[in-house]
């Protein structure tokens, strides 16, 4: 399920020049001409994808946790449950979990390191911006942590948000070098999609979960011993009867 990272992070990378647009396109120029230029763009969006790495890390601690407590399809069918929960909740009552949660006065901190380093005139400074805008609240990268949480273990959990920074890295770094905004129409017109996307990469999670013997879809899931766990992904049936 790691390659849906990727997917999610391509198809939905119009949402995130819609919210992350303005930053991007508002990078200080300095001193920054050819080779600098380029690579100081190179770093931002290197940034948010360390950032997306690091936050990776935390939902693949957590999801760890409770597959090794044999809760591997439990784990799944929520992952699913939460993205479409997130899909569909008013953006007020995702504030007001946040809130709840304390993060306002993190996101007040990270924001205020990001007009620190905006008046900076270094390739690190443009480094530090983007790893700043990679912790800003966002519901299009919470949604893709609500799907690293069923990724396999740490690793695979920083992975798969490398893989949705790097789906979304294409289209910010040409917005970052344009300095223009995609057209709006354009940008609506991908980001009515963007729900569609989720609730694919819902259903896949909590598909996987059920344990159907659906061939490389819903995996059947064995439990032989008590820390051993078989995943039968194409075995034919007859074959299996006949052994």
């Amino acid at each position: 399920m790691i390659w849906a990272g990727f997917l999610f992070g391509l198809l939905g990378s119009f949402h995130c020049v819609g919210m992350c647009g303005p930053i991007a396109m508002a990078l200080p120029f300095g001193r920054s001409s050819g080779w600098r230029y380029y690579t100081g763009r190179l770093l931002y969006n290197g940034g948010r994808l360390v950032s997306y790495s690091l936050l990776g890390a935390l939902a693949g601690a957590f999801g760890a946790s409770l597959q090794m407590a044999g809760l591997q399809q439990v784990v799944s069918v929520v992952s699913g449950l939460l993205i479409l929960f997130l899909l569909v909740a008013p953006a007020a009552l995702k504030g007001k979990a946040g809130n709840m949660l304390g993060t306002d006065k993190a996101v007040m901190w990270v924001r205020q390191k990001l007009g620190y380093f905006f008046g900076r005139d270094s390739l690190g400074a443009l480094f530090m911006v983007g790893l700043l805008n990679g912790l800003l609240p966002c519901g299009f990268v919470y949604i893709a942590l609500a799907g690293a949480i069923s990724a396999p273990g740490v690793p695979g959990a920083m992975l798969y948000m490398m893989l949705f920074g790097l789906g979304t890295f294409p289209l910010m770094y040409i917005v970052s070098l344009s300095g223009k905004f995609i057209s709006l129409r354009l940008r609506g017109t991908f980001n009515r999609f963007v729900p569609f996307v989720g609730v694919a990469m819902a259903t896949l999670f909590i598909l996987r979960g059920l344990s159907l013997g659906i061939p490389y879809l819903s995996p059947k899931i064995t439990h032989t011993t008590h820390n051993t766990t078989e995943i039968t992904c194409c075995t034919n049936p007859k074959q299996t009867a006949q052994k």
